[in-house]
């Protein structure tokens, strides 16, 4: 044997009175000793450290172990195996894993273990891990159990058992159906039944796995074109016992193999389950031909076999009539093959002797793993006829004979041969033919005209090579082999593994020897939200493509959880998915985030929401539309729920079709919300109240009615209104029964679900003394925990949360100024991640944390530093138990308390209300403020943090962009003669809560700075931008002369004028430009486009003046232009000016979004639009945008129901058109000469119909399509 220290002792036990032997300390009347009435016949013990035997001189009490008595001898760890037979080995599992016991600390005291889950045998073996170091190992056990009986059947892969029924037909609601089962091989039918009108249940092993066929009443599905119902269990063809239990009341089954659970529901018509004349188990066999079966028989032992309370094989034993027994046996075989295990892929080897200078060559084997390669066999031929390779190689197999001076012989076979099942190699050389044969498919080399003469080799290494060997003995050119190998076969003879394990036979290293410890670890699959299991011997891996989900496991959520967040991270108005509840079970559900500069909305819509028009409903007959948000419940709750506010609006027309049926009758029309509830109010009512929303303020059309429908008036009105009881929402179904009379019809139309305001992403409090805490509910996390939040500190240290369990606990903490530790222990002694800041994380801004514990990694997350992660062991314990109270911002013991702010806590998806617990907290604060001082860089280009209570608001009055972060340029198209001027002088406020500071009183002294930046696209020269007027004398202009170069010209007096000419390309090129003056003091400045800059200095004798007005285009007025200027000034400018700013004023802004507030004055045609899209383009085919919060584009439904709604009348109908025409003709009129009295005071509102003439029809007809649509959103949302 291998000089190198293996399994050192092992104790076995047989118990021989018994067939199985069942102990635990869980089972009733189950707990009488066992080992001691033994004879010591019944015990064995291995070799120990010096290699020779040992008598086992002990007074055996299991699973009670002792040390040797009056001796230094005791056992300080042990594991447990079990076997019917004494061969093939299992080892004893807790949570998934091989269970490691506590033993002895001295030889006397009785250490004590009960057994999770009950285990039968009739061999129990103790495997020593540890033991005093100061003695050796010594061991007094006992076992408690009782004796289990069972009626055991052999079918040896030939045979049946058919159950005949009392009548030809048995038909069942509810089916009960219980086995256990051990087999030789991974493919079988274990029952089958099946009626003549397409029901059917089957049972069967496909590849190691168990397959259920159910199906009830469906005549499209057949046994043989059908895919399971279920799929369970894997590796079930390991020759030891599994359980089944199927359990079925109608269409609901479960299905249960070992300790695996899989609910489903059926196919079929009915809730029957018919089954003609019988049931077969072990096969299914031809009608009228006796030994034939459609598929492969079940080769292998069933016990306890139980139909519906039926012990079926006790039948089969006493003969009775109604079961036929074709080559059953009552007692299960037991063949005595003995795997072995590799359990090391860089150590492990068989060396197994052959017979030498053999003409040929014979080895045969199985063998079963998950990694793609390895070596599975190399030996060195004799007679120099050179050296084989047998090998995995990306899962096919690869034969390999290669000598020094001729060339290689190559066969491949095979593909995905790492997937866990048995599979049979043969390599046989015999007359100059090699043969390699995969699961009895032969394979020769292609086109081999070679002679090759092989003589068999005298040394037969498996699985790998030893370290100490050459490479001409031991071909080993990848990685060892990790697997299962059995019934290996060299020279026809079969090789004795027990004589290799006892050092008589060959040599080993890294074998487990009686026993085959492969594991299934994608069962259970560990990987979340529908993440696909891939492994490989010693790990599992997780592919999360398309699942909506990262990590390790599949874990974290690559979405938000709001619309909040979205914003915050700086994104603006759009379609987005959200997942509202993290890494939790809820899949992302696709929103519209209106991300606004107040609120922001989440806007889902649903399958109808066009106006939809409703006649002929009765209450025998009802209108009944059911509303589809392409989401689960679930998801719009948790949606709704994580938000502040929520509303649906309900729009009801109707002409002699009551609603509510007010003041005291039954509603003709209700809705149902999220609890399947019948609600029968409408609008703005609070829930309860039979009302509408005139009903609220008493503006009904008939005060005595609630609602203007309930008049039942022949004419067309509403009642329309929002629904904001969260609870209620969304609306799932509308029902109308009230359409059914003469001239009574009515259109609905329900909006979609709005919410605003996340109630997490800004919950946060305040810890202002050290002992102060808040605890929650014990967090329960098992396999996968993720914690995330916000803080803000100024102190040194402090824990953030804690949980404990009894050996198991997490921690989050500050353990210094830059440093954050996560710390857990769930059974394997702590593990501890720690993450180095380069700066001080206690600056009382926010920083973000996210720790995450999976089966795979630990990992931990500050800010955007480096990820601190460590892998976690496969083995041992990994489950994560805690039962204490969660604490957060201190600790059970009240020591190292947080100082500070945590917000947005989430812990594995679940948000925690931090604020509403602080509230009946002492020494904590609900809310934390200061959010500008860590999130105010992100409103630009001169937008202000405001504070709030939930967050921070970007106030963009003093910038001339706006939107959510002012970052929106506001822009808009000049045309020939139009002119926008701002009065600078007045201290106009720009909005209606305009602060008088935000504009400053001038006067005609020189203003100490002067800001100007704007933004242009022209294709037309000479064009004046800007004109900044001082007094009749002096004016600032930007100018684009007709060459195209850009002017700035500083005009102080009639006879200094300063110009500035940048013609380093044309401007006027239909491109974006960006022009920046800005001037302190006396020193001036000019960039354009980000790169060219000039700097001036003005004399000191210069004389600079407080402007008084600003105009953009055309300047209208008589000041006494220049020449340059009043050439350039003949059009203005014709083109797009965007963003434009002078000091603290957004003038073009003003005009656009102030008009009757601030102090401007438009002239011409102004016309909002996007400098963007004009770029490379026509300068005047733009199309025209207008902010709108409804991406959906409805129709507005608070217009009379005209084209949407008509009576089938036709002379009412032409009344109507007559009347629609004269109001039309009027407001044609009317329009005409409020544009003519208007003409020098439009904005862009005022001009969205008017275009400049090259447009074409096409193009007009498209912005008036946009135009439509914007107007109805805007009037829908505001």
């Amino acid at each position: 044997m291998d000089s190198v220290p293996r399994l050192t002792s092992v104790l076995t036990l047989l118990f021989s009175g018994f067939w199985h032997l069942g102990f635990t300390a869980t089972n009733y009347n189950c707990d009488d000793p066992l080992a001691s009435l033994l004879s010591p016949m019944a015990f064995s013990s291995s070799s120990d450290l010096t290699g020779t035997h040992s008598p086992a001189q002990l007074n055996w009490r299991v699973v009670a172990t002792q040390g040797r008595y009056g001796s230094s001898d005791w056992v300080t760890s042990y594991s447990l195996m079990f076997s019917d037979t004494g061969r093939n080995w299992k080892q004893y599992k807790q949570e998934d894993g091989i269970w490691t016991f506590a033993g002895n600390m001295n030889a006397d005291s009785v250490v004590h273990h009960k057994l999770l889950h009950s285990v039968r045998a009739r061999f129990v073996r103790f495997v020593p891990l540890e033991w005093n170091p100061s003695g050796k190992i010594g061991m007094r056990v006992e076992v408690y159990g009782c004796s289990y009986k069972s009626d055991v059947a052999d079918f040896d892969g030939r045979s049946s058992l058919l159950y005949r029924f009392s009548q030809k037909l048995m038909s069942t609601l509810k089916d009960v159906i219980s086995l256990k089962f051990k087999s030789m091989q991974g493919d079988g039918v274990l029952f089958h039944g099946e009626g003549q009108r397409g029901d059917h249940i089957t049972l069967e092993l496909q590849k190691g796995r168990l397959a259920l066929h159910l199906n009830l009443d469906d005549s499209k599905s057949r046994l043989s074109s059908s895919a399971p119902s279920a799929t369970l269990g894997s590796l079930l063809d390991d020759q030891h016992w599994h359980s089944v239990l199927i359990e079925r009341v109608g269409k609901q089954v479960n299905f249960t193999v070992d300790k695996h659970t899989q609910h489903f529901r059926t196919k079929g018509a009915t809730d029957a389950l018919d089954i003609d004349y019988e049931l077969s188990f072990g096969g299914i066999p031809v009608p009228g031909k006796p030994g034939t079966f459609l598929k492969k028989n079940f080769h292998g032992c069933i016990e306890n076999l139980y139909y519906n309370g039926v012990n079926i094989i006790d039948l089969a034993k006493r003969r009775k009539h109604q079961i036929y027994t074709g080559n059953v046996t009552f007692s299960c075989s037991e063949p005595q093959i003995v795997p072995i295990t590799f359990v090391n892929s860089s150590s492990s080897y068989l060396l197994l002797p052959g017979t030498p200078q053999i003409d040929g060559l014979s080895v045969s084997f199985q063998f079963r793993t998950w990694n793609e390669d390895g070596v599975l066999l190399s030996t060195e031929l004799s007679e120099g006829s050179g050296t084989l390779l047998l090998s995995l190689e990306g899962g096919i197999l690869r034969l390999l004979i290669q000598k020094m001076t001729e060339r290689v012989t190559e066969i491949l076979t095979g593909s995905n041969l790492n997937d866990g099942l048995w599979h049979a190699v043969s390599i046989s050389a015999r007359r100059n033919r090699i043969t390699l044969t995969l699961d009895n498919d032969a394979a020769s080399p292609a086109q081999d005209t070679t002679r090759v003469q092989i003589y068999s080799g005298s040394s037969y290494y498996f699985g790998g090579c030893p370290d100490n060997l050459t490479d001409s003995q031991c071909f080993n050119p990848i990685k060892a082999f990790q697997g299962c190998m059995r019934l290996i076969f060299i020279d026809n003879q079969p090789k004795d593994l027990i004589s290799v394990q006892q050092g008589s036979l060959g040599n080993f290293s890294d074998l487990h020897i009686d026993l085959c410890s492969i594991k299934d670890r994608c069962l259970p699959n560990y990987c979340e939200h529908g993440g696909s299991c891939s492994q490989s011997w010693s790990t599992f891996y997780c592919n999360c493509s398309d699942t909506g989900y990262t990590g390790a496991t599949c874990h974290n959520s690559i979405y938000e959880q709001s619309c909040e967040v979205y914003r915050h991270q700086g994104n603006t108005a759009g379609f987005f998915y959200i997942d509202s509840d993290g890494s939790g079970p809820l899949a992302p559900l696709r929103v519209y985030c209106n991300i606004t500069e107040d609120k922001i909305w989440t806007l889902v819509q649903h399958n109808n929401t066009e106006l939809t028009r409703v006649r002929g409903s009765s209450p025998e007959k009802p209108d009944t539309t059911t509303l589809d948000y392409g989401g689960s419940m679930d998801q719009l709750e948790a949606m709704i729920d994580g938000s502040e506010h929520c509303e649906q609006e309900m729009a009801y027309h109707c002409r002699r079709s009551r609603l509510l049926n007010t003041p005291d009758g039954a509603p003709f029309i209700w809705w149902v919300g999220r609890s399947s509830e019948r609600h029968p109010y409408w609008g703005d009512a609070p829930p309860g109240v039979q009302q509408c929303e005139c009903g609220l303020d008493e503006s009904c059309l008939d005060i005595p009615h609630f609602c203007n429908c309930d008049t039942d008036k022949d004419g067309w009105t509403n009642d329309t209104g929002f629904l904001s009881f969260k609870d209620h929402l969304p609306v799932t179904q509308i029902v109308i029964t009230a359409t059914n009379r003469s001239n009574s019809e009515a259109a609905w139309r329900i909006g979609p679900l709005r919410c605003y305001g996340d109630r997490h992403f800004w919950n946060a409090v305040s810890f202002y003394t050290e002992a102060s805490y808040l605890h929650f509910p014990t967090f329960h996390a098992e396999f996968s925990a993720d914690i995330s939040f916000f803080f803000k500190t100024t102190a040194l240290s402090g824990v953030f949360l804690e949980n404990l369990g009894i050996k198991d606990f997490i921690r989050l903490e500050l353990s210094s100024s830059s440093e954050i530790t996560f710390a857990i222990d769930v059974g394997n002694g702590p593990i501890e991640l720690i993450v180095q800041s380069p700066s001080i994380l206690n600056d009382n801004q926010w920083h973000y944390v996210r720790a995450e514990r999976n089966l795979k990694e630990t990992s931990l997350q500050v800010d955007n530093l480096p990820r601190s992660s460590r892998e976690n062991t496969e083995e041992g314990h990994f489950r994560l138990q805690l039962n204490s109270q969660l604490f957060v911002g201190g600790t059970s013991s009240r020591q190292k308390g947080f100082l500070g702010c945590i917000r947005s806590l989430h812990m594995n998806g679940q948000r925690l209300d931090l604020e509403e617990r602080a509230k009946v907290t002492s020494g904590v604060r609900p809310g934390c403020p200061g959010h500008c001082s860590s999130y105010g860089s992100i409103c630009h280009n001169g937008g202000k943090c405001v504070e709030k209570h939930s967050g921070y608001l970007c106030d963009c009055t003093n910038s001339p962009y706006e939107g959510p972060f002012c970052k929106k340029e506001v822009s808009a198209v000049f045309e020939a003669g139009t002119s926008v001027t701002y009065m600078l002088q007045e201290p106009y406020p720009v909005t209606k809560n305009f602060s008088l500071s935000s504009s400053a009183i001038y006067t005609d002294t020189m203003p100490s700075k002067e800001n100007i930046a704007l933004s242009f696209v022209t294709g037309r020269a000479p064009s004046l931008l800007l004109f900044v007027n001082s007094s009749s004398q002096d004016f600032l202009a930007v100018v684009l002369c007709k060459n195209g170069s850009l002017q700035v010209r500083y005009q102080l007096s009639k006879e200094d004028t300063h110009v500035f000419t940048i013609d380093v390309e044309n401007f006027a090129n239909r491109r974006m430009h960006h022009l920046k003056i800005n001037r302190e003091g006396r020193e001036l400045t000019i960039q354009v486009d980000q790169q060219l800059r000039v700097s001036y200095n003005f004399s000191p004798e210069a004389e600079l003046r407080t402007a008084r007005s600003l105009t953009l285009g055309k300047v209208t007025e008589s000041l006494g232009l220049d020449s340059e200027v009043a050439k350039a000034n003949t059009l203005g400018f014709l083109g797009c000016l965007s963003s434009v700013q002078y000091n603290n004023i957004a003038p073009l802004k003003a005009a656009l979004r102030h008009f009757t507030t601030a102090p401007v004055t438009v002239q011409g045609t102004l016309v909002e639009s996007s400098c963007g899209s004009m770029v490379d383009s026509d300068v005047n085919a733009v199309t025209t945008v207008h902010s709108s919060s409804d991406p959906f584009g409805k129709v507005d439904e608070r217009e009379p129901l005209t084209n949407a709604v008509r009576s089938d009348s036709a002379v009412i109908g032409g009344v109507i058109a007559v009347v629609i025409f004269v109001i039309f003709c009027s407001i044609g009129i009317m329009s005409r000469f409020l544009y003519q009295h208007k003409q020098s005071h439009r904005t862009s509102q005022m001009k969205e119909k008017e275009y400049p003439d090259n447009l074409d029809s096409s193009f007009r007809n498209e912005i008036d399509l946009q135009n439509t649509v914007s107007e109805c959103k805007r009037e829908y949302f505001i």
